[in-house]
């Protein structure tokens, strides 16, 4: 899956640039064509004579490499790209990346490069667990970034804990699997749903629940970087879609998404049906403003609305994928299976309230994959990393 691609590999100044010289070769062997893009302080633990040799391409380090008027095009970097690796990252790195100061050569060509970009953190263990690292972390995570998580063991300050960087050949792993997600996933159709849905009860009023959208519109995201066209029906949220392949459907009511689903499914290859759409709708909405001074009490008769995953799955041609959301609060895994069947989804994502850290609102999930034959557990984690978990699974019903 590696071979022919083009990877930027971005070295930092950390004791960890030494795995650099390993992650280049197992890179080269694979038929990957690397180009190495260093910090100066990068050039303190590890020579670029070295890792030029390794590459066989020159090492770049600084914007102007002679006095004669010749650059390093950072932007002719970022297109050349499929793949930026910045491994290790050191803290400094990060926060650079996190906040757009673009004082090196390595942080402009990241923030000019149009390819997905994985980052392998390499710190003390304080540094790493510091609240600024996380937060600088999660806006990564929030950009799209995929951060291959330090390992945990002895440091170079000789304590014990988490921010090694990960072995190399876990690391080509990682791309290796990113690549082969992509070839599966390349020029799909994709449905997703997400969000809420909101009911009116009269123009200022309605009936919603707490959703956020952040994980349909992570697996949006996570979809739409492997190569997929992504449609995205959105319920009312203040989120933004970043990736130019995802076309958005905003919607407001159960019934105005069921008709966007309904319309779009058709021609997709797959549908993810995310959104928190509400059950039930009123009976009747008002056309003003209910006042309290004239209703003393008020009864709503409500009405259930269209289920959109039992017609899509009452629709559901052969070779298309359908997959469903549970959000339960008791007996997660009946609940969950009893709908797997009913509504003909391939795979289920379930979630429980009770989980700490998942369901609404939040920054991170805890889900169990569930499909005919089995069940899979899943620890907590951001919900861009539970998109990228999801998108694994989908791209297996294709492989």
């Amino acid at each position: 899956m590696l071979k022919g691609k083009h990877i930027i590999l971005g070295i930092t100044g950390s004791i960890a640039a030494y795995k650099a010289a390993y992650l280049i070769r197992a890179l080269v062997k694979k038929g990957t064509e690397v180009q190495v893009v260093i910090t100066p302080a990068g050039k303190e633990f590890i020579t670029p004579l070295t890792l030029a040799t390794l590459s066989s391409h020159p090492v770049i380090s600084e914007f102007f490499s002679n006095r004669d008027g010749t650059w390093n095009s950072h932007v002719d970097l970022g297109l050349w790209a499929d793949a930026m690796l910045i491994a290790p990252a050191t803290a400094s790195t990060i926060g650079k990346m996190a906040n757009g100061i673009a004082d090196n050569m390595l942080v402009t060509t990241y923030l000019s490069c149009k390819a997905p970009v994985f980052v392998a953190p390499a710190m003390d263990l304080d540094m790493f667990a510091h609240p600024s690292t996380q937060q600088n972390l999660a806006r990564l995570r929030a950009f799209g970034n995929r951060i291959i998580e330090p390992t945990s063991g002895e440091l170079a300050s000789h304590l014990v804990g988490k921010g090694r960087m990960e072995e190399p050949d876990r690391i080509v792993s990682v791309l290796e699997d990113f690549f082969a997600e992509s070839a599966l996933l390349k020029d799909k159709k994709i449905l997703i749903t997400a969000g809420p849905t909101y009911e009116k009860i009269d123009p200022v009023r309605f009936i919603g629940n707490y959703s956020s959208g952040k994980m349909g519109y992570a697996l949006a995201e996570a979809c739409a970087e492997r190569g997929a066209a992504v449609t995205l029906v959105s319920g009312p949220v203040s989120l933004v879609a970043r990736h130019p392949s995802i076309q958005v459907v905003r919607v407001e009511s159960a019934a105005e998404m069921y008709e966007a689903a309904m319309e779009a499914f058709p021609s997709m290859d797959a549908a993810i049906l995310s959104a928190a759409v509400a059950d039930y709708r009123p009976e009747t909405m008002s056309d003003v403003k209910i006042k309290r001074e004239t209703t003393s009490e008020m009864t709503l008769r409500l009405v259930p609305n269209p289920d959109i995953a039992a017609s899509l799955g009452a629709v559901k041609k052969p070779g298309q994928v359908l997959v469903g959301f549970a959000l339960e609060t008791d007996r997660g895994i009946l609940h969950a299976e009893e709908k797997l069947r009913r509504k003909h989804l391939d795979f289920i994502v379930l979630n429980s309230l009770q989980d700490a850290g998942a369901g609404f609102q939040c920054d991170t999930n805890k889900i169990s994959i569930l499909d005919a034959r089995e069940h899979v557990d899943y620890p907590l984690k951001t919900k861009q990393e539970v998109a990228i978990d999801i998108v694994k699974r989908l791209a297996v019903c294709w492989s």
